[in-house]
C-alpha cells in the first residue's frame, strides 16, 4: 500500500503544480486585462484548490503508513530533528505543505468575498502564488519521481 499511495503522490503532485500554475497565469493575466472573472477563472481556481486538498489527503494517509513514521518512536524529537533527512520528511515537508494549502485555501475564500473582479483575481494570484511558492519549496526534489 506504501508504494502504489508514495506513486499516486508523487505524480498527483505534477497535476497539482500544473493547475496551481494555471490558476496563478489566469489571475495575473485577468487583474493586467481588467476582465470579469467568469465561470472559467471560477473552475480553474476551484480545480487549484480541490487538487491541492486532494493531495494533502494522499500525502496524511501517506505520513501515517510511510516507514519515515516509525523514526519518531525509534530516533525521539531530537533524533528526528538531528537527521535532515528525517526532519524533512517528519516535518518540514508535511507542515510547509499544509500551510501552503491553508494559503490556497485563504485565497479561495477571500476572492468569494470580493465583488470587484480585479480583487477577485488578486486574491487567488497572491494565496495561491505564495502556497505553490511553499510547496516547491519543501518538494523532496532526490526522490521525487
Amino acid at each position: 500500500m506504501y508504494s502504489l499511495l508514495k506513486t499516486v503522490h508523487s505524480y498527483w503532485a505534477y497535476l497539482v503544480l500544473l493547475i496551481l500554475v494555471l490558476a496563478i497565469f489566469n489571475a495575473l493575466i485577468g487583474k493586467i486585462k481588467g476582465k470579469d472573472f467568469e465561470s472559467k477563472d471560477l473552475r480553474v481556481s476551484l480545480f487549484g484548490l480541490i487538487f491541492s486538498h486532494l493531495q494533502l489527503l494522499i500525502g496524511l494517509i501517506l505520513y501515517f503508513v510511510s516507514p519515515w513514521f516509525g523514526q519518531w518512536s525509534d530516533l525521539g524529537v531530537g533524533g528526528v530533528m538531528g537527521n535532515n533527512e528525517a526532519r524533512l520528511y517528519l516535518v518540514e515537508h508535511p507542515f510547509t505543505n499544509i500551510i501552503a494549502i491553508v494559503l490556497i485555501t485563504m485565497g479561495w475564500s477571500l476572492h468569494k468575498r470580493q465583488s470587484d473582479p480585479g480583487k477577485k483575481f488578486l486574491r487567488i494570484g497572491i494565496f495561491y502564488g505564495l502556497g505553490l511558492i511553499l510547496l516547491l519549496s519543501r518538494i523532496p526534489w532526490d526522490s521525487w519521481i
